[in-house]
C-alpha cells in the first residue's frame, strides 16, 4: 500500500519500492482496500533487500516493528524513518472486519505518505 501511495503521491523526483526480507505475496485484501481509493497495486511485488539495495537508498521506511527488527543494517548514509502500523495481514474477524484494518492501515500510510511530498 505504501508503494502504491508513493507511486502516486510523490511524481517522477521520487522511485518508490516495496522490499522485505522476505518475498510475500500480494495480498487480495490490501489490492481491495487501494482500488477502493483509485490506486491499482495488482501489479506491485516487494523486492528481496539486501546490503546493496540499501545502500543505493537515500530514505528507508519501515512500516512494522517486525520490519524495523529485522532489516538489514541500514547504512548511516541513509535517512530511516520507522512507522509503527499494525500489520493489516495479522487481522483476525470476518472479512469486513478484516477490511477494515485494511483501510486504517491505507489511510494511515496516506497521511505518512503526503508527509514525505509536504
Amino acid at each position: 500500500m505504501a508503494e502504491g501511495f508513493g507511486k502516486a503521491l510523490m511524481g517522477p523526483d521520487w522511485q518508490v519500492e516495496s522490499a522485505g526480507i522476505e518475498m510475500h505475496g500480494l495480498n487480495p485484501k490490501a489490492v481491495t482496500v487501494m482500488a477502493e481509493v483509485g490506486i491499482d497495486i495488482s501489479n506491485q511485488y516487494a523486492k528481496l533487500i539486501d546490503l546493496d539495495y540499501l545502500n543505493q537508498c537515500d530514505l528507508v521506511v519501515t512500516l512494522c516493528g517486525d520490519a524495523r527488527d529485522k532489516c538489514p543494517m541500514t547504512p548511516a548514509s541513509v535517512q530511516k524513518q520507522h512507522w509503527p502500523l499494525p500489520d493489516p495481514a495479522q487481522a483476525n474477524g470476518t472479512v469486513a472486519e478484516q477490511l477494515a484494518v485494511f483501510r486504517t492501515v491505507r489511510d494511515d500510510i496516506r497521511h505518512r505518505v503526503a508527509a514525505l511530498v509536504s
